[in-house]
């Protein structure tokens, strides 16, 4: 009788729900993983060496994830985002001329900026001043930015005397390694096969051993060495927290997380049903951003694979600290991790991209004055290889032809700011 008894409380009500939980993290686990290969080959080209990059992402997922569900029970996955760790790495450090100590400092600032905007009630109102034409163009520009970065990565587009661009030798095997792995990674894709990216990282890897592009006695006898990651914890400096450009570049990596984790937390959440946990869900997003410039990485997102952990069942923290712990775990696969080619990120960064610009349909070109400002954001930051500058061009010129249009009332006050930051800016780098 006793027996009986204890079944449904025991399977029913407590066991059932937990097991439920733990399986949606290990689903979005298996979804986001490939963000340890491609966030740490992007700050390896800001200078932060590759072990290095790989440690500071799983640590700082692990954070991230940790104080989503302890904090907001929330089933969101928080790692450094793709597109802000473009803008980290190919604007504030290669463009903006910080190095990558003081590009983590403006990481850790623009943390703090955030949680001023997710412990007051400035989330909305600054959300809503920014038009969604320029939010929108915003994304899809760093997309394509990050898809011209993954063709670059591939071979697939090579520079140029005459025309800056060209196309690659298709006989060099690493350019043909990554058509064959951009194959794979578009016939998953399409197909919805669960852990498409993962299972692409491990194929184009494969073929790059079977080509002879990676030797597996890189990875014998390997072991995580912490020694070289001393060296990034605790790194972010501060020494040019007086110059424009550190501030420019902190701002700007508030704005875009900003705009970008409001939009995707209230989407997760509605999902879940559990809209009511959005303030401390951006709460936590927000203190994570801090975490990740003393960890050693880009800012963290909500990402958008947190919809397969939800889709699995997920609607508390237990999802989310799942996936932290394994992401804990990781660590110990650097060895693994180190032998993934750039032939075997380069398609995932393409696919992304290509994701990432689904918005332009949402962006009204027939109205001039909101269709052109967004064109210039998209075309500019691939073109001037600098998303702080495609955005300056667009959000300049938004309240240029408002202006002109008799249509002030309809530029807010955070608006006249952002597009003044980035006018001093272009002052600052045209006098010195």
């Amino acid at each position: 009788m006793s027996k009986q008894a204890g079944r449904p409380a025991e399977t029913g009500l407590s066991r059932s729900p937990v097991r439920k939980e733990l399986l949606a993290g290990v689903v979005s686990f298996f979804t986001i993983v490939y963000i340890i290969a491609v966030n740490s080959s992007i700050l390896e080209d800001a200078g932060i060496p590759l072990e290095a990059g790989i440690i500071a992402t799983a640590l700082t997922s692990f954070a991230g994830c940790m104080l989503m569900g302890l904090w907001a029970d929330a089933p969101i996955i928080l790692v450094p985002g793709m597109g802000i760790n473009a803008l980290f790495t190919y604007t504030v450090v290669q463009t903006m001329g910080l190095s990558w100590q003081e590009a983590l400092g403006a990481v850790c600032v623009s943390g703090l900026l955030f949680a001023l905007v997710a412990f007051t009630p400035l989330a909305q109102s600054i959300s809503q001043s920014i038009p969604d034409s320029l939010k929108e163009a915003t994304t899809v520009g760093i997309g394509l930015f990050l898809t011209f970065i993954g063709l670059q990565k591939g071979g697939i587009v090579v520079s140029s005397a005459t025309t800056f661009v060209a196309l690659g030798d298709f006989a060099d095997p690493h350019t043909a390694l990554t058509l064959a792995t951009l194959l794979v990674a578009l016939v998953l894709h399409v197909r919805n096969v669960p852990g498409g990216f993962l299972i692409t990282i491990a194929a184009g890897t494969a073929l790059a051993i079977g080509f002879g592009q990676v030797s597996l006695s890189e990875a014998a006898g390997g072991h995580v060495s912490p020694q070289i990651y001393l060296d990034v914890i605790g790194a972010l400096s501060f020494a040019s927290i007086a110059s424009a450009s550190f501030w420019i570049a902190a701002f700007t990596l508030a704005l875009v997380i900003v705009f970008e984790n409001i939009g995707m937390i209230h989407s997760h959440l509605r999902m879940a049903g559990e809209p009511q946990k959005f303030a401390r869900s951006l709460q936590a997003n927000a203190v994570s951003v801090i975490t990740a410039g003393i960890f050693g990485t880009s800012p963290t997102v909500s990402t958008a694979e947190s919809a397969a952990g939800i889709s699995a069942g997920g609607t508390r923290g237990l999802t989310a600290i799942t996936t932290g712990l394994l992401f804990l775990v990781a660590i110990f696969c650097i060895p693994v991790i180190k032998l993934i080619p750039d032939s075997a990120i380069a398609p995932i960064l393409m696919i992304v991209g290509g994701l990432m610009s689904a918005g332009v349909q949402r962006i009204n070109f027939a109205k001039f004055g909101e269709g052109f400002p967004a064109f210039l954001i998209i075309a500019l930051i691939p073109l001037t290889y600098s998303i702080v500058d495609g955005m300056a061009f667009g959000f300049m010129a938004y309240v240029v032809l408002k202006l002109a249009q008799g249509k002030a009332k309809e530029i807010s006050f955070p608006l006249y700011l952002i597009a003044g930051l980035f006018l001093i800016n272009f002052i600052f780098h045209a006098i010195g």
